[in-house]
């Protein structure tokens, strides 16, 4: 099975880790939370994440667990699909949607399109994959879509098998995150104003990787 999984990276990208690896300072992560953050340094070129990535308890395992047994993944962005997409389609082929084909075609006063898109689209999503299939949910761009998934659990939603919160800026960023981060839900989320739709797809791409170990 090694064999088979290197064959999904390139020489650049296996001389890119080994020397990620070699400047990372020691960390107290386990396997797979390691695979994680050198995907993003890899992605994002900055090694300070180190000290910003967060995870709850168990969330990459939860995260490859629900790839393995068919679990969607929701984006909030085309640009996150679109890193994402490629991946899923080497590895275990999983679908990939974004949030944008249940927007409206305008932004509601006092929300956003995103926000809307994730309403309907959890709604829809968490009928049909249920169980150990719930959907994992990526955002990269989009605090109050973040915000209204989170409400929506509140609310007694079913839970995502995973949320990568990464949202990107200074509006509603902080606060998404916090709201994150204080939930019983799985995450993977990043502290202050980074983030992006290529950090999260970054993270989702490393456990789709790492789930090819258990196929």
């Amino acid at each position: 099975m090694t064999e088979q999984f290197s064959k999904l990276d390139h020489p650049i990208f296996i001389e890119s880790i080994r020397r990620i690896k070699a400047q990372l300072d020691v960390t107290d992560l386990d396997p797979l939370q390691q695979q994680v953050l050198e995907r993003i340094v890899h992605s994002s070129g900055d090694f300070g994440i180190q000290y910003l990535l967060r995870f709850s308890n168990g969330a990459c395992q939860s995260g490859v667990f629900a790839l393995c047994q068919g679990a969607p993944i929701l984006t909030d962005t085309a640009m996150a699909l679109a890193g994402v997409k490629p991946m899923a389609g080497r590895t275990l082929n999983s679908i990939v949607r974004c949030v944008l084909d249940w927007a409206p075609e305008h932004a509601p006063q006092g929300s956003t399109r995103t926000a809307i898109g994730m309403r309907r689209a959890w709604l829809e999503l968490s009928s049909e994959f249920k169980g150990d299939r719930s959907p994992i949910v990526l955002i990269g761009s989009a605090p109050m879509a973040l915000s209204s998934l989170l409400d929506l659990v509140l609310e007694g939603a079913l839970a995502p098998s995973l949320i990568i919160g990464m949202p990107v800026g200074f509006v509603g960023v902080l606060d998404s995150k916090h709201k994150l981060i204080n939930s019983t839900l799985p995450y993977i989320s990043i502290d202050g104003t980074r983030g992006g739709a290529g950090l999260a797809a970054a993270a989702i791409n490393a456990l789709l990787r790492a789930s090819m170990r258990d196929q």
